[in-house]
């Protein structure tokens, strides 16, 4: 009998022992189960806050081009965004204004993740080859002097001044390889 009482002793310790696995295992699978739904939401949340964040810089840049399209049709409004240094005639001050436009477009793209890194440094090349566009980003140097260091629009026009620099110095008529899409 004592043979016995042991084996059903052992039997009842294996099954203790799974047991306790089991309610282990299914304390550890809620708990992962939890984690994963908190982040599930958070991630859900996150994305719905980055999806109206880019809605309000859409929206924002529609505005903005809407207001600098009046003033490139109306000289009146076009003087009140004549903020450079130098007396510009009416034909330079619209090409200013719609240089400023195709700039901050592809702000917006690089801001809202349709363009990459590589790809807002290859349409600027692009646009920098416009001698309307340098003569626009010239002027515009004191108004950019304001802006945060660790700013989107700091860290991109940074951009577009090494690559007008490096068109400048570029010993080849081949602008389309010049300059590296490089990370600050």
């Amino acid at each position: 009998m004592a043979t016995q009482k042991f084996g059903i002793r052992g039997l009842g310790s294996a099954a203790a022992a799974g047991l306790a696995f089991a309610v282990g295992a299914l304390t550890v699978l809620t708990a992962h189960q939890y984690k994963h739904g908190a982040l599930q939401l958070r991630f859900a949340h996150t994305e719905q806050s980055r999806h109206e964040h880019n809605t309000t810089l859409i929206a924002q840049q529609r505005l903005q081009f809407d207001m600098l399209s009046k003033a490139m049709d109306d000289p009146d409004l076009a003087a009140v965004l004549d903020t450079f240094d130098v007396a510009l005639d009416g034909r330079t001050l619209r090409q200013h204004l719609f240089a400023n436009a195709v700039y901050t477009n592809a702000l917006l793209f690089w801001r809202i993740g349709n363009f990459t890194w590589e790809e807002v440094h290859g349409h600027l090349r692009l646009i920098c080859q416009s001698p309307v566009f340098r003569s626009y980003w010239k002027a515009t140097r004191p108004h950019r002097a304001s802006l945060l260091d660790a700013s989107d629009e700091a860290r991109l026009g940074r951009m577009v001044d090494k690559l007008i620099r490096d068109l400048e110095e570029a010993d080849t008529d081949e602008w389309w390889v010049v300059g590296e899409p490089t990370c600050e």
